[in-house]
C-alpha cells in the first residue's frame, strides 16, 4: 500500500509538470535576466527602502550558509520592536519557501514572543514532524527531539553555517547554542541535508539556525525576566551601528540565567555571551564573524523507568526511601551508623552535575568575483570542555591490606594515592570529561551562466577529542571537591601501571574530514522549472588511542568512503502553486565510543563492560519526498509525502553473557508519512492562525540481534516514532497588544523494538500575552510580556530517552530466552510562568 501511495504521488508531480510545460520550447522561454546573476544593491550607510533580494530560481540543494539565506530576506520592513513585523505567516511559524524539498521555519515574529530563556528545540516544537520534549521550563537542562521518528543525533545542527553536533557521539546540547534575542530564524529540513551541510550524522535532516545582523544605527536591546521556580534571567545587547566611515557594524551581548529544579534538589546557572560583526560592500560582497561563548553549571534531572514513574505519580517523594527517590536525585548526602561511620549516597544530587564551557566561532563570507562567479567561505572553530553524568565509588588505598573496597586494575589489586594521601578508605566521584578542538572550513564556488548554475565545494575538518573519566575525592559534605573532576585524581601507586590515573575511560580521537561536493541546477521555462542534481563524497578517517590498561586494541584506525547523490525538481504551476520532488542519500558514521573498550573490568570475561567494534559500518538512509506548496499574500500552505529507508542502523547490543555491550549494525527500517502545514498573514481582528499535522508509519524491517539470538521485531513499529502529531498556533498582534495560544498533540510512542512498552500520547498548551508601551525616554519600544507554559499542568512522560529491544522477557527466533531490558524516559516540565520586561534602545 505504501509503495502504491508513493508511486502515485511521484506520478502526480511528474504529470503536473509535463502537462503544464505543454511542449513549449525551453530556450525561447528563458527570461533575459536569467543570463546573468541578479544584481544586488550595493551596501550603503543610508536607510534602504523595503526590497526583496529576489531570484526567481528555486533555492539550490546547497544553501546552508548564512549568505545563502540573504537572497530571500525582506529588508527594510518596519518592525514593532525586537524584529517583530506583525506580518509573518502563522505568527512567525511559517516562511515563504522555494526549495525543491520539505523545509519548515520559525522567524522573529514567533521567537521574540516566547519565553526568552527557551532553547532552539523548544522553539520548533510546533513544526510538522518535530517531536520535542524539555525537562525544565527554561530549557537549561537541554531536551530531546525526534523528527519523523529520527532522533536529534540523526539530525545535523548548524549555527551560522558551522556544525554544533558533538563530533564523537553527535549529541546536541540546545541550552548552549544561542540566545533567542539574537536568533533570526530556525529552518528545519525534515528529510535530508544540503550538499554543503557540514555533517557526519544527518540521516534524518538538518536544523539550521541563523543569527540576526547588527543594526545600522547605534542602539541595542535589554530585558529582565522572573518566573516560576525562582527563574531569573537578564539580557543586554549593544549594537555599534556603522563604525566610523566603514561598512563595519557589530553587536555584543551577554545574558545570565538561574533556575531551581522544579522536582527534587538542584539548580541551573548559565552565563552566555555572543558577538557578531558584519561588513557589506560592492555588489553582493559580505564578510561576517560570529562568536558564541557559554558556561553552564547545572544538576541533572533523573531519567525514570515506567515503574518508577508510576510510583512517583502516586506518592511523589513522600513515603519512599529518601536516599533513592523514584524519580529524583536525593537531597541526602550520606547516612551515619550508630558507631559514627558515614555511608555516602551515590544518588546525592551534587554527585550528578553537568558543568560545561564551550566557544563557537564562525566567519561566513561571500565574495562576488564577477562574470557570474560567487565564492562562499565559512571557516569555523569549535571548543568545548566539561563533564556529564557522575557517580560514586569507594576505594581503599592500602591494596591487599584492605578488607574491602580494594582498588583493582585489570583484576589485580593495587595501591593508590590522592593528594598525597596513601592510606585509608574514601569515597570518590567520577564523571565523563570531554575536551574538543574542532577547526574546519566549508568553501564553495557558484557559477551562473544563462539557465545553468553550477556549484563546486569542499568541506574540510580536523577535530581532536579527549575523553576521560578519572576519580576524585568527595568531601565530608558528600559533594565532589571538584565538580569538573579534573584535579585531585586517584593515582595508581603499584604494579605495572604505577603513576597512571585510575580511569573509567581514557581515549583520544582524531577525526579528519575531506568532503568534496558538486551540484548543478538547470532553470527553464522562465524559471518556472528547476532541476537539481548533485553529489557529495564523504572521506572520513578516524584514528584513536585507548589508554586504559590492557585494552583489546590500543590503537585503532577506521576509514569511511561514502558517495551521497541527490536530485530534485521544482515546478511553479502559476504565481501561487508549485510542486516538487526530491531524492537524497545521507549517512551517519559510527560514534567514536564504538572504537574503544571502556567501563569496569570483568575478571570472568577478561574484558571491559563495553567492548569495541571498529568494523561497525555507517548508517545509510535514502529519503524521497513529493510535495505541493501554495503561497500568496494571505495564505501559505504545504503538503509533503515522504518515504525513507535505512540500512545498517547503529545500535548498542547486550551480548549473551548479559554483562557486556557492544555496538553493531542492526538491520533496516523504513517509514512513510505525510506532513501538512498552513499559516496565514493577519486576518480580521489581527489574527494569524497556524496548523501542522503529521502521519507517520515507521517500521522495523528486520529481526534485531539480542542475547545471542534475534528478537522478532520485523514488522514492528519503530520506537520514538509517534503515528500522529498535531500542532496549532493562534497569534493576535495589533501593534500594541499581542497574545498567542498554541498546543501540540503527540500520539503514543513505543519505547521498545518489540512494542511491548510505550508511553501514552499527550497534549501540551501554552499562552503568551503582552503589551508594547509608548517610547519612554531612552527606551524606544518598552514591552511587557507574560509566558505561561503547560497551562493545564499536564504531568506526562515526554520522551523515550533510552529505547530497548524488549521490556518483557521473550524467546528469540532461534529459541533462546532473552531477558527484559527496561527503557528510560524523561519527565516533561510542569506549568510555569515567566514575566519579562524589555525594550530596544
Amino acid at each position: 500500500m505504501t509503495n502504491y501511495i508513493r508511486s502515485t504521488m511521484l506520478a502526480l508531480v511528474s504529470s503536473t509538470v509535463l502537462s503544464s510545460m505543454g511542449g513549449a520550447a525551453f530556450a525561447q522561454d528563458v527570461a533575459p535576466s536569467a543570463s546573468k546573476p541578479v544584481a544586488k544593491a550595493p551596501a550603503t550607510r543610508e536607510a534602504r527602502p523595503a526590497e526583496k533580494v529576489a531570484d526567481a530560481r528555486a533555492t539550490m540543494l546547497g544553501a546552508t550558509e548564512p549568505t545563502d539565506q540573504e537572497r530571500i530576506e525582506v529588508r527594510g520592513v518596519r518592525t514593532l520592536g525586537d524584529g517583530v513585523t506583525g506580518r509573518a505567516f502563522g505568527g512567525g511559524l511559517m516562511g515563504k519557501e522555494d526549495a525543491p524539498k520539505s523545509i519548515s521555519a520559525v522567524t522573529r515574529d514567533w521567537i521574540a514572543k516566547q519565553n526568552p530563556a527557551e532553547n532552539p528545540m523548544q522553539l520548533i516544537a510546533l513544526l510538522p514532524g518535530v517531536n520535542t520534549s524539555d525537562t525544565d521550563p527554561m530549557g537549561m537542562t537541554g531536551g530531546n527531539m525526534s523528527v519523523r521518528g529520527l532522533t536529534e543525533s540523526q539530525m545535523g545542527f548548524t549555527l551560522e553555517g558551522f556544525p554544533i553536533n558533538d563530533i564523537g557521539n553527535f549529541a546536541v546540547y540546545p541550552q548552549e547554542i544561542v540566545d533567542t534575542e539574537n536568533l533570526k530564524t530556525i529552518r528545519v529540513a525534515q528529510g535530508s541535508a544540503d550538499l554543503d551541510s557540514p555533517h557526519l550524522s544527518a540521516t534524518g535532516g538538518t536544523v539550521d539556525m541563523y543569527m540576526i545582523d547588527p543594526k545600522a544605527k547605534m542602539g541595542g536591546h535589554v530585558n529582565m525576566s522572573y518566573g516560576s521556580f525562582n527563574g531569573t534571567r537578564g539580557f543586554l545587547r549593544f549594537d555599534t551601528g556603522y563604525l566610523g566611515n566603514t561598512n563595519l557594524r557589530a553587536y555584543f551581548s551577554y545574558s545570565q540565567a538561574r533556575q531551581d529544579h522544579w522536582r527534587g534538589p538542584g539548580v541551573e546557572d548559565k552565563k552566555h555571551g555572543e558577538m557578531k560583526l558584519v561588513s557589506d560592500w560592492g555588489d553582493g560582497n559580505r564578510w561576517s564573524w560570529a562568536v558564541v561563548g557559554n558556561g553552564m553549571e547545572n544538576n541533572a534531572y533523573r531519567a525514570v523507568s515506567l515503574s518508577s514513574w508510576d510510583q512517583y505519580k502516586q506518592y511523589g517523594d513522600k513515603g519512599v526511601n529518601p536516599l533513592n527517590p523514584p524519580a529524583n536525585y536525593s537531597a541526602i548526602p550520606y547516612t551515619v551508623s550508630p558507631n559514627g561511620t558515614k555511608s555516602y549516597n551515590s544518588n546525592y544530587y551534587k554527585l550528578h552535575p553537568n558543568p560545561f564551557t564551550n566557544i563557537y566561532s564562525s566567519m561566513p563570507s561571500t565574495f562576488n568575483l564577477g562574470h557570474g562567479v560567487v565564492l562562499t567561505d565559512t571557516p569555523y572553530f569549535w571548543y568545548g570542555y566539561g563533564g556529564g553524568g557522575g557517580g560514586l565509588s569507594t576505594y581503599c588505598l592500602d591494596g591487599n591490606a584492605c578488607s574491602a573496597n580494594k582498588m583493582s586494575v585489570v583484576g589485580q589489586t593495587v595501591t593508590g594515592s590522592v593528594d598525597g594521601v596513601t592510606s585509608g578508605t574514601y569515597p570518590f566521584y567520577y564523571t565523563s570529561l570531554t575536551q574538543t578542538y574542532r577547526p574546519g572550513n566549508t568553501a564553495k564556488v557558484t557559477l551562473t551562466t544563462g539557465v545553468n548554475r553550477l556549484m563546486i565545494g569542499y568541506w574540510v575538518e580536523y577535530s581532536k577529542q579527549t575523553q576521560t573519566s578519572p576519580y576524585s575525592r568527595v568531601g565530608e559534605d558528600g559533594a565532589p571537591l571538584n565538580s569538573a573532576d579534573d584535579t585531585g585524581n586517584l593515582v595508581i601507586t603499584s604494579g605495572p601501571y604505577r603513576g597512571e590515573t585510575l580511569q573509567y575511560r581514557d581515549s583520544f580521537t582524531q577525526t579528519r574530514v575531506h568532503t568534496p561536493f558538486i551540484g548543478d541546477q538547470l532553470s527553464l521555462l522562465n524559471n518556472r522549472l528547476t532541476i537539481d542534481a548533485g553529489l557529495k563524497y564523504a572521506i572520513v578517517d578516524r584514528s584513536g588511542s585507548n589508554y586504559l590498561p590492557m585494552p583489546s586494541q590500543k590503537y585503532v584506525t577506521t576509514n569511511y568512503r561514502v558517495a551521497l547523490p541527490t536530485g530534485a525538481i521544482r515546478y511553479k504551476i502559476d504565481a501561487h502553486n508549485q510542486v516538487f520532488a526530491s531524492v537524497s542519500t545521507n549517512f551517519r558514521m559510527p560514534q567514536n565510543y564504538s572504537l574503544y573498550d571502556s567501563g569496569t573490568y570483568n575478571t570472568k570475561t577478561h574484558g571491559y563492560s563495553t567492548v569495541p567494534n571498529p568494523k561497525q559500518a555507517p548508517e545509510i538512509s535514502i529519503s524521497e519526498e513529493a510535495g505541493w506548496r501554495y503561497q500568496d499574500s494571505l495564505i501559505s500552505a504545504a503538503v509533503t509525502y515522504f518515504h525513507y529507508a535505512f540500512t545498517g542502523r547503529l545500535y548498542t547490543q547486550l551480548l549473551p553473557d548479559q554483562v557486556t555491550t557492544t555496538n553493531i549494525n542492526a538491520g533496516s527500517s523504513h517509514a512513510d508519512g505525510i506532513d501538512v502545514e498552513v499559516g496565514t498573514a493577519p486576518l480580521r481582528y489581527h489574527l494569524r492562525p497556524y496548523a501542522s499535522f503529521e502521519y507517520l508509519h515507521a517500521v522495523t524491517d528486520s529481526n534485531m540481534p539480542a542475547g545471542g539470538d534475534y528478537l522478532r521485531t520485523k514488522g514492528k513499529i519503530a520506537p520514538q516514532a509517534p503515528q500522529y502529531q498535531v500542532g496549532f498556533g493562534l497569534d493576535y498582534d495589533d501593534g500594541h497588544a499581542f497574545a498567542g495560544f498554541n498546543l501540540k498533540y503527540v500520539a503514543r510512542q513505543y519505547s521498545t523494538f518489540m512494542n511491548d512498552q510505550s508511553i501514552p500520547g499527550y497534549v501540551r498548551m501554552n499562552i503568551h500575552v503582552g503589551y508594547r508601551l509608548p517610547k519612554l525616554g531612552f527606551f524606544q519600544n518598552p514591552e511587557i510580556r507574560l509566558n505561561l507554559q503547560n497551562i493545564s499542568d499536564n504531568r506526562y512522560l515526554g520522551y523515550v530517552t533510552s529505547p530497548q529491544g524488549n521490556a518483557v522477557a521473550t524467546v528469540g527466533v532461534n529459541g533462546r530466552k532473552i531477558g527484559a531490558s527496561y527503557p528510560s524516559y524523561s519527565i516533561a516540565s510542569p506549568f510555569a510562568a515567566m514575566a519579562t520586561i524589555g525594550s530596544d534602545f
